[in-house]
């Protein structure tokens, strides 16, 4: 008689016309496929429920989260090994002869029954899309998460976004300082500048130009946690007469044409397209004319502009990545002119495997503090997120640009 693990192979070879690409432990220990790691390991028959009810990404992700599905092994290289199958041709699995046949499958194998609760960890936003309230409470779901976690998965800086690797011997904080030393050079701020951090995060930047060039500056932010942390840190470093932050909606800038520069780091993938224009207006309006804009943000192609299944249920609901060309439509539309572009896709594939070791060396530590279901949320962000840039289906740019006179 087949083992569970052989049935399942061969249900799965069937439907998609192509071998299991890693290997496969069920619930009654039989294994089937690759003998190496990584080992995907099936742990009851809920797992195949969590496909069934949400066939694809999602489903995995469900069944990821709650512990049904794990991995044994290198997790980035078993989602290495599985992506090419996004490319079958889904017609093939879906012909009414073979989902009889993969449905009686199931049946005997006992994963046939009412639809498993998806994870509490799930963001589950109310309200029109890039309303003010939806938009505080989506940013809420991913940043107040807790200043004391970020602070086990980020370095001292606190930088939440692409740093800057300029050796093979850099660490994750020097390549966050060499970000900011370069933002900071490119925007030209010298001791009394003013400078406006649109999505200013946990301040690095704010904290960093206040800290090393004596700048004035300006944070904004709609999570209250971060907020709260900036205030606290300029404090204790003596730079709270340098450093304000407030938390406050893009939309409700007021202060025109007062600021010397302004900086937007990995916050305009929130905005929405329909609501871009807005967006690169107020970064254009907070200018004075002449001074500079930096503005680094990911990029997408058109297919899945929100990221996918997984990062628009767990991460960011209602990101908007769009591709590099758009967004350069729009600033110059808004005011700007574009004085250069640089792709750093390569420099997040590094920092996102430093985000990843620090992470997994205090795992321990992260599932205690969150809860285990949202630290293996965690662990499937960072793997997914550095097989997106290392294939190349997500990039991340600098653009500086100016205001026109």
């Amino acid at each position: 008689m087949a083992t569970i693990a052989g049935r399942l192979a061969n249900l799965f070879e069937e439907l998609l016309g192509a071998p299991l690409p890693v290997g496969l432990r069920a619930w009654d220990g039989s294994t089937a496929g690759p003998g190496e790691d990584p080992v995907a390991v099936l742990r009851s028959p809920t797992a195949l429920r969590h496909l069934l009810w949400a066939p694809g990404e999602l489903g995995l992700a469900r069944a990821y989260v709650t512990g049904e599905l794990d991995v044994a092994g290198d997790l980035t290289e078993g989602l290495r090994r599985c992506w090419p199958l996004t490319t079958v041709d889904r017609g093939r699995a879906l012909r009414p002869h073979r989902v009889l046949a993969a449905a009686g499958s199931i049946a005997r194998l006992g994963a046939l029954g009412p639809r498993p609760r998806p994870p509490r960890e799930e963001a589950r936003p109310h309200g029109k899309p890039h309303s003010r309230n939806r938009d505080r409470a989506v940013i809420a779901h991913h940043y107040d998460r807790g200043n004391d976690f970020y602070e086990l998965v980020l370095d001292p800086s606190m930088a939440y976004s692409c740093g800057l690797w300029r050796g093979e011997r850099d660490t994750l904080e020097q390549a966050q300082r060499a970000k900011l030393d370069l933002v900071c050079r490119e925007l030209e701020l010298a001791p009394g500048a003013r400078l406006l951090d649109v999505g200013c995060g946990w301040g690095s930047l704010v904290l960093h130009a206040a800290r090393e060039y004596g700048v004035h500056s300006l944070g904004i932010t709609l999570a209250e946690q971060q907020a709260r942390f900036i205030r606290d840190r300029a404090r204790r470093e003596g730079l709270d007469r340098l450093v304000e932050v407030r938390t406050l909606d893009y939309r409700d800038l007021d202060r025109r044409g007062e600021f010397d520069a302004v900086a937007s780091i990995e916050m305009g993938e929130h905005v929405g397209e329909r609501h871009y224009p807005d967006f690169a207006s107020a970064l254009s309006g907070s200018l004075r004319p002449g001074a500079r804009l930096w503005l680094q943000q990911m990029s997408h192609g058109t297919r899945a502009p929100g990221g996918g299944a997984f990062i628009e249920s767990y991460i960011a609901p209602d990101m908007t990545m769009r591709p590099l060309p758009a967004t350069l439509a729009h600033l110059e539309v808004a005011g700007l002119e574009i004085r250069a572009v640089l792709a750093l896709r390569e420099h997040y594939v590094r920092t996102i495997g430093a985000w990843s070791e620090l992470f997994e060396r205090r795992y321990t530590e992260v599932a205690a503090l969150t809860g285990e279901r949202y630290a293996r949320v965690w662990r499937l962000y960072l793997a997914g997120a550095a097989l997106a840039f290392e294939t190349g289906r997500m990039g991340v740019d600098r653009i500086l640009a100016t205001r026109r006179s």
